[in-house]
């Protein structure tokens, strides 16, 4: 007789099956159920936690903030990440944030997608030269004009072009290395140290602008959409989201081939966003840091990944303090990325967690943890590391005076 049937025997010797709650009462659990509830879908899930633990609400920086990753307009014609049209769509009018901003003690905002040619004018004209100091604007590359022949050159120039219209950066979508192929929208893959872009790399540097880059999404989206995924929610619910399978390329194989570039221009500053897009390991990206001078990282969209492993985090930050920026991905009326949405809420989800030794509390300002079932803790930084990752890391990027 193994243990359980001992157990189980000892119970229907004892005449009754004897149940123990938390509250340490017994419980007679042969007596039937008051209730049968039928089963629950994890979608209507909300659990409420019991923990009894300290809730910090930190309205307001405690130093001002330049957020280097924003988005605020894109592209009128795009088929998934690719930019295809100059023309801007504006998501926000510049009152509209700077309420927000103000209220949050947010210095300056950083638009990554600022387009290109007269859309990127207009973006420059519309936010930037309109409220000086306030707002910045990167530009993006023209892979509409892909197929011409002398593309690698006309990209350089429309870089150079860009800086005289007032781009302060470069900003590179995933679509390079997963969505941009040798026909635009059709045939093989074009990879991320592809040499028809070595002219664009270089003209950044020979211009002393950053390239703020994003080539990979989290790891779970790089797997199967099954019960084993901790993101299967949010792939279940973007199916589209998913690079599992097809012809896309690994995490691994896109950061080796970004990894290339870094080598090959070691001279062009390259931002490499969400914690270098690899924040469930940040030995990795601690390695790649150590072997790239020209890299640093932002923490956009990424506290669900920081906040559950604090400890580790915070190592990471007190090593890495001169070469991580502040940022967050936000986006105004983003409903389908709850964590990134322009708003107040977002704001202090990130000062919380900065801030804060506050144990066990949501990432994103919503009733379902938007990433995966799990909560985070803060990483209570010193004033020191606090005012680099606020303003300072990020006024040295972009070249500006505090």
């Amino acid at each position: 007789m193994n243990r359980r049937e001992l157990i189980y025997g000892a119970g229907l010797f004892a005449g009754t099956a004897v149940g123990v709650n938390a509250m340490g009462t017994t419980r007679d659990s042969s007596a039937p159920d008051d209730v049968h509830q039928e089963a629950l879908s994890l979608a209507d899930y909300e659990p409420k936690s019991m923990l009894r633990e300290a809730e910090s609400h930190v309205s307001r920086s405690r130093y001002p903030v330049i957020d280097t990753h924003t988005h605020i307009t894109y592209s009128a014609k795009s088929i998934s990440d690719l930019s295809l049209s100059a023309d801007r769509v504006y998501l926000a009018k510049p009152e509209e944030l700077l309420s927000v901003m103000d209220r949050k003690n947010i210095l300056a905002m950083v638009n990554l997608t600022g387009g290109y040619a007269q859309g990127l004018v207009d973006t420059v004209s519309k936010y930037q030269k309109g409220f000086p100091g306030r707002f910045y604007v990167f530009t993006e590359p023209i892979y509409e004009k892909f197929l011409e022949p002398d593309y690698p050159k006309l990209q350089a120039l429309e870089i150079e072009k860009a800086h005289r219209d007032g781009a302060n950066g470069l900003k590179i979508l995933k679509a390079l290395g997963l969505y941009l192929r040798e026909n635009i929208t059709s045939g093989k893959l074009v990879t991320i140290d592809d040499r028809r872009f070595d002219p664009m790399w270089d003209v950044c540097a020979q211009l002393n602008l950053p390239v703020a880059i994003h080539i990979a999404d989290p790891l779970a989206f790089f797997t199967p959409t099954d019960r084993f995924n901790e993101r299967y929610e949010e792939l279940h619910n973007h199916p589209h989201w998913s690079f599992y399978g097809h012809d896309f390329p690994s995490v691994a194989e896109l950061i080796q081939a970004r990894n290339r570039v870094f080598a090959r221009h070691p001279k062009t500053r390259f931002v490499t966003l969400h914690v270098g897009n690899l924040a469930e390991d940040l030995g990795s990206v601690s390695e790649n840091l150590e072997r790239f001078p020209n890299m640093t990282v932002d923490i956009a969209a990424r506290v669900g990944e920081l906040g559950r492993q604090p400890r580790n985090a915070r190592k990471f930050f007190d090593r890495y303090q001169d070469r991580i920026v502040f940022g967050t991905d936000a986006t105004p009326d983003d409903t389908n990325s709850m964590q990134q949405n322009f708003c107040d809420c977002m704001y202090e989800v990130y000062f919380r967690f900065l801030e804060t030794d506050d144990e066990y509390f949501d990432y994103a300002c919503s009733h379902i943890p938007p990433q995966g079932r799990w909560r985070v803790s803060g990483l209570n930084l010193p004033d020191g590391i606090l005012r680099k990752l606020y303003n300072q890391n990020a006024a040295r990027e972009l070249g500006i005076d505090l």
